[in-house]
C-alpha cells in the first residue's frame, strides 16, 4: 500500500507542480528568466533571449492564443527599433520617452495594418501581412532618419536614471536586469489581457470563429484589438534590442526576422505563456554554439529543428505541458 501511495504522489506531484506554475505563471517565468544569465555562459544571449522571447510573446498573441499566422510581425518589432533609435540618437531623447514612443508607434502601425488584413483568414492572412511588412520594409528604407543599407548608430544609452537609483548599462548583468524588469511588466500585462473576458474571447475565435460571432461577440474588433496589443508588444521587444545593441539595422525589418519569430513560437509552443522565450533560447543558444565551429551552422541548425518537429509536435514547453496536464 504505501508503495502504491508512492507512486500515485510520484505521478500527481509534476501535475500540481505545473498547476501552480500556471496560476502564478508570471512570478515563474521571471524567476526562470532571472537566473538565465547564470545558466548560460553569454550574458549577451541571455538578454538577447530576453528580447526575442518577448518578441515570440507580442506574435504569439496572434497566432498562438488567437490561431492566426502572420509574416509581417518584423514591421512592428523593426518599426519599435528605429522609432526608438531615432528619438534617441536623432533627438537626444530619455529612455522613458523612447520606449513608450516605440509601442505607440509599433500600435498604430498595427492598427493601419490591421484594419487592411484583419477580415482574410489563412494562407490570404499570412500573404497580406507580408506583403504589408514588405511596403513598410521600402518606406523605412526610404526615410531620411533611417541611415538606409547603413541602418541606424548612435543608439548609445549608457545609464538607466530612476529615483535613488542609476543602473549601468555598460555592465551585462545590470543591462539584463534592467530588461528583465521591463519584459516582466510586460508579462504581467500579457497575463492580465489574457485572464480578461477579452482573452476568453481570443482564444474562442481560435477554437470556433463561427460559434464565437454566434455568442455575440464582435469578431472583427477582437482580433483588430488582439493584433494591435501584438504589434505594440512586438514594437517593445524591436525598442529593447535597439538599446542592446546601440544601433538598428534595416534587417530587423525584412521577412527573415518575421520568419525568426515563427520559428521560436513552434519551437517553444504556440499558444503557451513561457514557449517564445524557450523557443528563443533554443534558437539562439543553438546558432550562437554551432556558428562558432562551422559557418554552414544552419545545416546543423535545420537538422535539430527537425528533431524538435517530429518529437516534440506542439513545441517543447507545449508538449510538457501536455504531458503533465498542466496547460
Amino acid at each position: 500500500m504505501n508503495a502504491h501511495s508512492d507512486a500515485l504522489y510520484d505521478v500527481a506531484a509534476p501535475r500540481r507542480t505545473f498547476a501552480h506554475i500556471r496560476t502564478h505563471r508570471v512570478l515563474a517565468s521571471v524567476l526562470v528568466l532571472l537566473a538565465l544569465p547564470w545558466l548560460i555562459p553569454n550574458q549577451s544571449v541571455a538578454t538577447n533571449i530576453l528580447i526575442y522571447g518577448l518578441y515570440g510573446v507580442g506574435f504569439n498573441l496572434v497566432f498562438g492564443y488567437m490561431g492566426m499566422l502572420s509574416f509581417g510581425h518584423a514591421a512592428f518589432f523593426g518599426v519599435g527599433a528605429y522609432a526608438a533609435g531615432i528619438l534617441i540618437a536623432q533627438a537626444g531623447a530619455p529612455w522613458w520617452a523612447a520606449l513608450p514612443a516605440a509601442v505607440l508607434v509599433a500600435g498604430v502601425l498595427a492598427l493601419a495594418m490591421g484594419l487592411l488584413a484583419i477580415r482574410t483568414r489563412g494562407i490570404y492572412f499570412a500573404m497580406v501581412t507580408l506583403a504589408l511588412a514588405q511596403c513598410v520594409y521600402f518606406l523605412v528604407y526610404q526615410f531620411p532618419l533611417s541611415g538606409g543599407e547603413n541602418g541606424l548608430r548612435g543608439v548609445n544609452v549608457a545609464q538607466v536614471h530612476l529615483p535613488g537609483l542609476t543602473v549601468d548599462l555598460l555592465d551585462p548583468t545590470a543591462k539584463y536586469l534592467a530588461f528583465l524588469a521591463v519584459v516582466a511588466a510586460a508579462l504581467l500585462a500579457v497575463s492580465r489581457v489574457l485572464a480578461s473576458p477579452f482573452g476568453g474571447a481570443v482564444e474562442a475565435i481560435r477554437e470556433n470563429e463561427a460559434r464565437t460571432r454566434a455568442c455575440g461577440f464582435n469578431v472583427e474588433h477582437t482580433k483588430l484589438m488582439a493584433f494591435v496589443l501584438s504589434g505594440a508588444l512586438c514594437g517593445l521587444a524591436g525598442a529593447l534590442a535597439a538599446i542592446h545593441l546601440s544601433s538598428v539595422a534595416i534587417e530587423s525589418l525584412h521577412y527573415e526576422t518575421s520568419g525568426l519569430v515563427v520559428m521560436i513560437c513552434l519551437l517553444g509552443g504556440m499558444g503557451t505563456f513561457f514557449g517564445p522565450f524557450v523557443g528563443a533560447a533554443l534558437f539562439l543558444l543553438i546558432q550562437d554554439v554551432f556558428s562558432l565551429w562551422t559557418e554552414h551552422w544552419q545545416l546543423y541548425a535545420g537538422a535539430i529543428f527537425m528533431f524538435f518537429v517530429l518529437f516534440f509536435p506542439k513545441g517543447v514547453w507545449g508538449t510538457i505541458l501536455e504531458k503533465t496536464h498542466g496547460r
